[in-house]
């Protein structure tokens, strides 16, 4: 399936998501909701972007230009009435170009960044795909059913960018890295500090 690049709905949130992740979401607002209904009869995928102000239900909210083209891999009604999506992140993106439709729903213009080399987990940082093995044994992320390759530098420094409690800002500057060992390197030095 190939990437859209023109007027793909952008879904700004308080969380990140890299390629390979997958995220619980809650749709209740009608701009959400028709999005979502496209999305499925197009088989077309959005973009989730971080904010940077404004809450994720206001109408007007600034967010960072580069995020994740997700695709919807789940969806049902929930308990509470309101209509819950999984998705999982594709490929990491740079809207170049974005602007609110009369819904209110943010559209941007889109260039695929290219993919991350391939690399195996440097002895150095044998410790991370520990502290990732142990943040996936919680009940919440086992649910998402992520497939985790944790000898994949990249995998290990997506999953834990998303997993490990850290700023919201200190993640996007996270998933903008392209090095994965760079990467690796950083959440090193956070995984100290967190301790």
């Amino acid at each position: 399936m190939t990437l859209p690049t023109q007027h793909v709905p952008l879904f700004p949130l308080n969380s990140v998501i890299l390629p390979q992740g997958r995220i619980p979401l809650q749709l209740f607002e009608p701009r959400y909701i028709d999005m979502l209904t496209r999305c499925l009869k197009e088989e077309r995928g959005f973009v989730v972007v971080l904010l940077r102000e404004g809450g994720e239900a206001t109408p007007q909210a600034s967010f960072y230009d580069i995020g994740t083209y997700v695709r919807i891999v789940d969806f049902r009604q929930l308990e509470n009435g309101l209509l819950g999506i999984t998705v999982e992140g594709d490929r990491k993106v740079v809207v170049e170009h974005s602007w609110q439709a009369p819904d209110g729903l943010h559209l941007g213009n889109l260039t695929p960044l290219d993919d991350e080399p391939e690399v195996a987990v440097p002895d150095e940082f044998g410790e991370l795909p520990l502290v990732l093995k142990a943040l996936c044994r919680h009940p919440v992320v086992r649910e998402l059913e992520m497939a985790v390759d944790y000898a994949d530098a990249r995998m290990v420094g997506w999953r834990l960018t998303e997993l490990l409690p850290i700023h919201k800002d200190e993640k996007q500057r996270l998933l903008e890295l392209h090095d994965p060992v760079e990467r690796l390197a950083q959440l090193a030095e956070l995984v100290d500090e967190l301790d």
